[in-house]
């Protein structure tokens, strides 16, 4: 589906998101208010294609577009009687210079189920408390969209544009792995991406403290994604009888050989230049271990630590139906995130650990990648940090989890994750993704519009 209409199905002022609220909330900057309309919108994706869907927002957005003079798209699968229409929208925001290849700056409409009576506030009210905006999807990633559109009006309003063109897409369906969404795109309209080089997007740009000094994070490189089902089949029968061909004790024995493997660490050119420089900001010695390194970065520390080796984790079991009946099959469903360059020795590996009587199905796999972390869109990064943040420093690293990056470099797009965050120090920002009571500091919003603003006229 591609069109240059509102989304199949929603009503004309679906855009207005805070009307439900009762206000208009006119006195917030605009970039906090984009961002909490944004967060009015319920578009949650449970996975295996059942979602709220992304149409309401995609309506906002691509109306806000073209209030702003840009002729967006509305692109995506078309609604079918068991899921809702997927759409996306993208549109070119013209530059000074056509002749420089666009940029990609993307981010996704789609957020994480958060179930209400976990959280202290309503996740899709938008509620601004304790200088924070609070709800699914003010950390991932409705943020960085308001950042975009934001900086997309102020640009209008005062009469500039940014050095090159820019190719402004906000994907449905990331959280389930963008096969409804950036996967889809690339697939069936490729043109829309015509010429880029390089793309923009999370997870990155939020600040550690090492060593006293700041530090914002640059992902420049994702491990890659295989989810696993095992299935075991064996001979079904009454419990009470002796059975050596029982598919729960094999799909058992299969997932405790993958949960007993222990992969070492194994540095990328990514995760070494991280460990260096957060040695040199600690202050640490040459011989320490590079977890001991990776420690010092504080609330980033789980995520760092996972990107230094492979990692296998089981994390579903299905078998049987009654406690008294051995069921004909059993299956497991297992998480693979292997280095970049790893997958297949990791699936090896996986294969051996299981052996011959269980089956092994890739259910979804998204191959990792590392970016170079040089050239001028780094180099431009670094300067706008530098225009904002004089005494901070910038460091790559590999990302444990996946973007839609991974989708664009089929395209050979190179990405590179980067959404502008300064928080508190002891604001575990990290922590925030997908996590109940999910919330952004205003100030964090207002130091990103600034600093992507700047990225996007200098690069």
């Amino acid at each position: 589906m591609v069109t240059h209409d509102d989304a199949a199905g929603v009503p004309s002022d679906s855009h207005v998101g805070a009307a439900r609220h009762g206000d208009n909330h006119a006195d917030l900057p605009d970039v906090v208010r984009i961002v909490r309309d944004l967060v009015r919108f319920d578009t949650t994706n449970y996975g295996g294609g059942n979602a709220r869907g992304e149409g309401p927002a995609a309506a906002y957005i691509a109306e806000f577009l073209r209030s702003q003079g840009l002729e967006p798209v509305i692109v995506g699968p078309e609604a079918t009687p068991d899921a809702p229409a997927r759409p996306s929208v993208v549109a070119r925001w013209p530059g000074q210079d056509s002749t420089l290849p666009p940029l990609v700056l993307h981010g996704h409409t789609d957020v994480v189920p958060a179930d209400a009576s976990d959280w202290s506030v309503d996740p899709f009210a938008g509620v601004i408390r304790d200088g924070c905006l609070w709800g699914r999807g003010s950390v991932d990633m409705k943020n960085m969209l308001g950042l975009i559109l934001a900086n997309v009006q102020h640009f209008t309003e005062q009469g500039r544009r940014p050095r090159r063109d820019v190719i402004l897409a906000f994907f449905a369906d990331e959280e389930a792995g963008g096969s409804a969404g950036a996967a889809w795109l690339v697939l069936q309209h490729p043109e829309l991406f015509a010429e880029a080089r390089v793309a923009l997007s999370e997870v990155g740009g939020y600040t550690i403290t090492v060593g006293g000094r700041r530090a914002y994070l640059l992902q420049t490189g994702e491990k890659g994604h295989t989810w696993l089902r095992l299935r075991a089949r064996g001979t079904a029968g009454h419990a009470s009888a002796v059975n050596n061909d029982n598919p729960v004790t094999a799909i058992a024995r299969a997932v405790s050989a993958i949960g007993a493997i222990e992969w070492p660490i194994e540095l990328t050119e990514t995760t070494r230049a991280l460990v260096e420089g957060i040695r040199d900001l600690a202050g640490l010695p040459a011989s320490t271990p590079p977890e001991d390194m990776v420690a010092a970065a504080g609330f980033a520390k789980p995520f760092l630590s996972a990107t230094l080796r492979n990692t296998t984790t089981p994390t579903v079991i299905n078998a049987g139906y009654m406690q008294n009946v051995i069921p004909a099959s059993a299956e497991a469903l297992v998480d693979v995130r292997p280095l970049p360059g790893q997958e297949e020795p990791v699936l090896a590996r996986v294969r051996e650990a299981v052996g011959p009587d269980v089956a092994i199905e890739i259910i979804e796999q998204g191959i990792g990648y590392e970016s170079p972390f040089d050239g001028d869109f780094v180099q431009a990064i670094q300067q706008s940090i530098a225009q904002h943040d004089p005494e901070a420093v910038v460091l790559p690293y590999l990302l444990n989890a996946g973007t839609d990056n991974v989708s664009l470099t089929r395209l050979g797009i190179t990405g590179y994750g980067f959404v502008p965050t300064r928080v508190p120090d002891d604001f575990d920002f990290p922590g925030s993704y997908h996590a109940v009571d999910e919330r952004i500091p205003l100030s964090a919003l207002l130091f990103g519009e600034q600093v992507l603003g700047d990225l996007l006229e200098r690069y």
